[in-house]
């Protein structure tokens, strides 16, 4: 966990590229929009799908297209990316708890 800053959260809000359910950690793909409008990719970690299962996430709990926002730990050196705190879909409804 030391490439993450745990000190802080952040929210991704964006569209799912791609949510890959692997071993040893699975990762969802976020595309969102900064400040100009660029569009920018996010690479999200998440834990072991064996973990994420027993937390209630299916190989097909998030599908490409899917808008999502992202609770996060953001990687320290400053790219978009991080570790996965939750998830909420667009109806309010969180999806597992800190991963």
């Amino acid at each position: 966990m030391a490439m993450f800053d745990n000190t802080r959260e952040v929210k991704v809000s964006g569209k799912v590229r791609e949510f890959q359910w692997t071993n040893p950690h699975a990762y969802i793909q976020v595309v969102s929009q900064d400040g100009s409008g660029k569009s920018v990719e996010w690479s999200l970690e998440m834990g072991a799908p064996m973990y994420l299962y027993a937390r209630g996430w299916r190989p097909k709990t998030l599908k490409a297209g899917n808008d999502v926002v992202v609770t996060i730990y953001p990687l320290r050196n400053g790219h978009p990316g991080g570790v996965v705190l939750d998830v909420t879909t667009p109806d309010g409804k969180k999806i597992g708890g800190k991963v």
